[in-house]
């Protein structure tokens, strides 16, 4: 395990503060997590969606009449976070739900003209940030990160599943 420093300016000094390959990393997680916070609070001001918002809706866009439980499984969100997020999303009038003539338990989402609207939207969004980043490195560098981050949502689910 290999040891780097942060420089982080006190006052008039700058001190160096050593971290470990598992600190470093649980850093940029942690700055990561504070960044999507802070433009998800931004796109709701400026667009009127979080990003949860904005994902549910760039999914249903690209996959008309998807089920509120296939979308709950691809966002991994629990069904219940996803109603309100749903729900949010009819009220402002960008979604509507579709049931199914075969069993009136399932309702397919689709988009409104409206959502297809603002789903249009990129610039100052989440997935705009992600394509810019995307679009500049390699596709084994992509791999790579989405690998390592596959992994650790596993671990993350086990711990908070209490498996680990």
């Amino acid at each position: 395990m290999s040891v780097a420093t942060v420089s982080v300016a006190t006052g008039s000094a700058i001190r160096n503060i050593p971290l470990d390959d598992v600190l470093r990393f649980m850093r940029l997680i942690w700055a990561i997590d504070h960044e999507l916070e802070r433009v998800s609070k931004r796109m709701e001001s400026r667009i009127g969606l979080t990003i949860p918002q904005r994902l549910a809706l760039l999914l249903i866009g690209r996959n008309p009449g998807i089920l509120a439980s296939e979308l709950a499984s691809v966002l991994h969100l629990h069904r219940g976070t996803l109603s309100g997020v749903v729900r949010r999303l009819e009220a402002a009038g960008y979604v509507t739900r579709t049931v199914d003539a075969r069993d009136a338990r399932r309702a397919g989402l689709t988009l409104t003209a409206a959502g297809r609207t603002v789903n249009r939207r990129r610039a100052g969004t989440f997935e705009d940030a992600a394509r810019r980043v995307l679009e500049s490195i390699q596709p084994a560098e992509r791999s790579a990160a989405e690998h390592v981050l596959a992994r650790l949502g596993t671990e993350l689910r086990a711990v908070s599943d209490g498996t680990i």
